[in-house]
């Protein structure tokens, strides 16, 4: 039974960037996939360009469409367009994953998909990980990056994670496509979150979304969708739905233990004003591999310096963002209005979307107009 260097478990964004960026610095790397690749996942898949930094190959083939408009609508009407600085790619998830897995395997890494993880054990200084096969990988560091409801976090003895968890629901009907350089979002149909239309090359992905508990029942996001995509002449009855719970960051936490780190939706990163998980995700998995590769070179405190990396880069984030979504959502109209009118707020968005610009910048500069305008009613 050979011994890896690392076990990453989960070939989401995370997982897959993970075992990319180790078996490029050299490192033996198993990658284990629960489910069978190219996997679907329910997502509007909207990627910032800026992720392309990160990796030295072409994401062109995964690329299905570049929108450079966005289009807001309240309850359908009060239209408001706005024009991208930088387009923003769309991508369908089953193909974007599995790409980012592909080139990991033209590296080195050793893909086994379809194959559940049951159990880990800590032994003989390296960790075990019991699969479905009744077979067992050993590695000498471990990755968590199977989603937020994966049982990886609890296995390796962490709390219960800090996190809001939201709810989703989407269709992927395929056909023609009016526009597809226009995204599309509807914030007056459903309260607490919004409704989406990301068009792809072959179709769209329509979908609605919720932060608050008490609207994640099925019926309540359903509705608005169905209603929604009929604007775009698509019948969402006569789609396959597919629901999901989102993990968004609920405040700092440990992410490391031993020989062991969380990436991904598995440590909760998800923006809690947008719901934007993928580039979080994929910065997780950047940094993980740097740190494993760092502890296998003997940096004693490498994993105990990721978790203040995230905290550092994504945490003082996560909070400011929701700070701004409590306050956008007290009043939503009159956030639609006052916020979403001004091209600077979507330009603002579209640059903390590609990490060009932290919550920081904008924060305060929003909260007051929000607060001001709410006193003066």
């Amino acid at each position: 039974m050979p011994l890896f260097d690392c076990i990453v478990v989960g070939a989401g964004p995370a997982g897959a960037s993970a075992a990319y960026h180790l078996s490029k610095r050299g490192h033996s790397v198993l990658l284990l996939e629960k489910a069978s690749l190219p996997r679907y996942k329910p997502c509007g898949g909207g990627v910032s360009p800026q992720v392309a930094e990160w990796f030295d190959f072409d994401f062109e083939p995964v690329i299905s469409q570049r929108v450079t408009h966005a289009r807001y609508t309240w309850n359908r009407g009060e239209a408001i367009a706005v024009s991208l600085k930088t387009p923003v790619w769309m991508v369908r998830r089953n193909e974007f994953d599995h790409y980012i897995v592909q080139q990991a395997q033209k590296v080195g890494a050793e893909l086994r998909d379809k194959t559940k993880a049951t159990g880990i054990e800590w032994k003989d200084n390296c960790w075990h990980v019991h699969t479905c096969k009744d077979d067992t990988g050993t590695g000498n560091y471990l990755i968590a990056a199977d989603g937020g409801r994966g049982p990886m976090a609890k296995w390796l003895g962490f709390e219960p994670r800090k996190s809001s968890i939201a709810g989703a629901i989407e269709i992927e009907p395929k056909g023609p496509v009016d526009d597809g350089h226009v995204v599309h979002f509807e914030f007056g149909l459903l309260k607490n979150g919004y409704v989406w239309n990301f068009p792809k090359r072959d179709g769209y992905s329509i979908g609605s979304g919720a932060f608050k508990t008490n609207q994640r029942k099925g019926n309540d996001l359903v509705k608005p969708m169905v209603e929604y995509a009929k604007g775009f002449d698509v019948d969402a009855t006569k789609e396959a739905k597919f629901g999901h719970p989102v993990y968004i960051w609920d405040g700092d936490q440990r992410l490391n233990t031993q020989n062991a780190v969380l990436a991904g939706e598995a440590a909760c990163v998800v923006d809690p004003l947008t719901a934007e998980g993928i580039r979080p995700s994929i910065f997780t998995g950047v940094k993980a591999a740097e740190a494993v590769d760092r502890a296998l070179s003997g940096d004693a405190k490498a994993l105990e310096n990721y978790t203040q990396i995230v905290k550092d880069e994504i945490g003082s984030e996560m909070k400011l963002a929701a700070r701004l979504a409590k306050a956008f959502y007290l009043a939503p109209h009159f956030s639609y209005r006052t916020i979403m009118s001004q091209p600077s707020a979507t330009w603002a968005m579209a640059k903390i979307f590609a990490g060009e610009l932290k919550y920081a910048d904008m924060v305060q500069k929003a909260l007051k107009r929000l607060s001001g305008g709410l006193l003066a009613r």
